[in-house]
């Protein structure tokens, strides 16, 4: 695929990013535009490599050396069509997927990878610049009814793949707008929210209904819900978040990075947030926060995962005093480690933009206390750790390094540790339907074991990728329009229940 020569003549490439100092001034991304012509360059570094391992790196199995070559030479509409053959929403994951398909990429063995997920994002802008994106409503309507109840990526996937079958969908969604963790969890600086407002007119226009301020098990009777629709999808996400429960807990300025991020994205969207009390009760079994802003604070992040590095960037943007970011586990070599070779994900040192723009960065680090004063954060108290190989095998053990503790200045603590799973109460518990040993909803080829109920994406999952949930979600699509017509055309991986990785 592209060019025979085009990996030894073209050097990897991206778009320039803003200048730190104008960027952390505003919420707009900060990749500049790129040339077509140096962008068709990159595809054709895409090497005619026989087996393309790229393909094994993406859970959505995307056709990546065939647009890389039709960029390379210039078919955009036929590119086009390839990449939404697999993928209902490129615009998102070519703008917020972490790229394991760069990491299984065959060049990407001895030299820098085919550059795929930008010049994914660029073929959907170029279709939807020159209207080759538009609504494409089902022919013939089946006369069955969908309830899918989350509106992030797994339960849009999956609500675009029936409505495409001819089932009649509505969607449910618990926030004042659709979009669940691209609308709420990610920053706009990573995904503006245009981006998602434009997917949504034409899958209205396609015929899909969206319900916001819906919360099925609180507002709404999931059971009652169940008796009105021929099939229920559940994809609300694993939105339950994990905790730290040491000393001090409970100070006001401990909080959880979800509740930051969502609160500074309905800021950017123009919303007052100290007005919304009674909405956020609405969407969280959570306390309100209270109106969180990092302005002139020492800001501790903890979690230095994505979610971290997003609070990271967030904080910048508020005018933190000072950012620092913990991680409990030892600093990543900037190499693939031995132990993961080749194409499988490495664990290796990764610097976002985020970190980019301002921040201490603090590995095998732990915290042990929070202190404050008048019941307001004021300070917390770390350990380092050191890490030890296993002589049984399994993990390296973990301990304290003694004498190491240090007390640190903290206004806001950010509390980026992942999540444990679905909350089980409200729709889960209504419903009745039974979680595995995870915590997550437990499903055979989808379905879960309720009949007529079906389950997709984190919920099912557990915390994972957007990839994976717009995968997850065009897989679930699948095995409910079997269940309501004997059989179905929508495609599938036929991977239902596989191990999760």
């Amino acid at each position: 695929m592209g060019k025979p020569t085009g990996f030894i003549e073209y050097n990897r490439e991206l778009p320039s990013k803003r200048p730190v100092e104008d960027r952390v001034k505003d919420y707009r991304e900060f990749y500049e535009p790129f040339e077509v012509e140096r962008l068709r360059e990159q595809g054709a570094r895409c090497m005619d490599c026989g087996v393309p391992f790229c393909h094994s790196g993406c859970p959505l199995g995307n056709i990546i050396p065939d647009w890389n070559d039709l960029v390379y030479r210039g078919l955009w509409k036929e590119a086009l069509d390839r990449l939404q053959a697999t993928n209902n929403f490129p615009e998102f994951t070519g703008r917020i997927c972490p790229a394991p398909c760069e990491e299984a990429c065959v060049l990407g063995i001895n030299e820098p990878p085919v550059t795929i997920e930008h010049i994914e994002k660029s073929i959907v802008e170029h279709g939807f610049e020159h209207g080759m994106i538009h609504p494409e409503p089902p022919a013939v309507r089946t006369g069955k009814t969908v309830a899918v109840i989350g509106s992030g990526p797994s339960g849009l996937a999956c609500a675009q793949q029936l409505n495409r079958a001819g089932h009649t969908v509505t969607v449910y969604e618990r926030a004042d707008r659709i979009g669940g963790l691209l609308r709420y969890g990610i920053p706009d600086f990573k995904l503006e929210k245009w981006v998602i407002d434009r997917r949504l007119k034409i899958m209205e226009e396609e015929g899909i209904t969206f319900r916001t301020n819906a919360n099925v098990g609180v507002d709404i009777d999931a059971t009652e819900l169940r008796q009105q629709y021929d099939a229920v999808v559940l994809t609300g996400g694993s939105t339950k978040p994990r905790d730290l429960p040491v000393p001090g807990r409970d100070l006001k300025g401990v909080q959880f990075a979800m509740d930051f991020l969502s609160q500074n994205n309905k800021r950017v969207a123009g919303d007052s947030v100290d007005t919304k009390i009674d909405e956020y009760r609405n969407q969280t079994a959570r306390p309100f926060p209270g109106v969180l802003n990092a302005k002139g604070k020492h800001v501790i992040v903890i979690g230095g995962g994505d979610t971290g590095s997003d609070c990271i960037g967030t904080s910048n943007r508020h005018g933190a005093k000072s950012v620092t970011n913990f991680e409990l586990f030892p600093k990543p070599l900037p190499d693939r480690p031995e132990g993961q070779p080749w194409p499988f994900w490495p664990m290796r040192l990764r610097t976002s933009t985020s970190h980019d723009e301002g921040c201490q960065r603090r590995w095998a680090i732990m915290t042990k206390e929070f202190k404050g004063k008048d019941g307001k954060l004021t300070h917390l108290v770390t350990v380092d750790l050191q890490f030890t190989p296993n002589p049984n095998g399994g993990p390296p053990r973990m301990t304290e390094v003694a004498g190491s503790e240090k007390e640190w200045r903290a206004d806001l603590v950010t509390l980026a540790l992942g999540f444990v799973g679905p909350e089980p109460e409200g729709m889960i518990s209504q419903l009745g339907v039974e979680l595995d040993n995870r915590g997550n909803v437990k499903t055979n080829n989808h379905q879960t074991t309720v009949d007529n109920v079906f389950a997709a994406g984190d919920m099912r999952r557990g915390q994972s990728l957007v990839v994976w949930a717009i995968s997850e979600g065009r897989e679930c699509a699948h095995y409910v329009d079997t269940y309501l017509m004997g059989s179905s055309e929508l495609p599938s991986k036929g991977d239902g229940d596989l191990p999760r990785v």
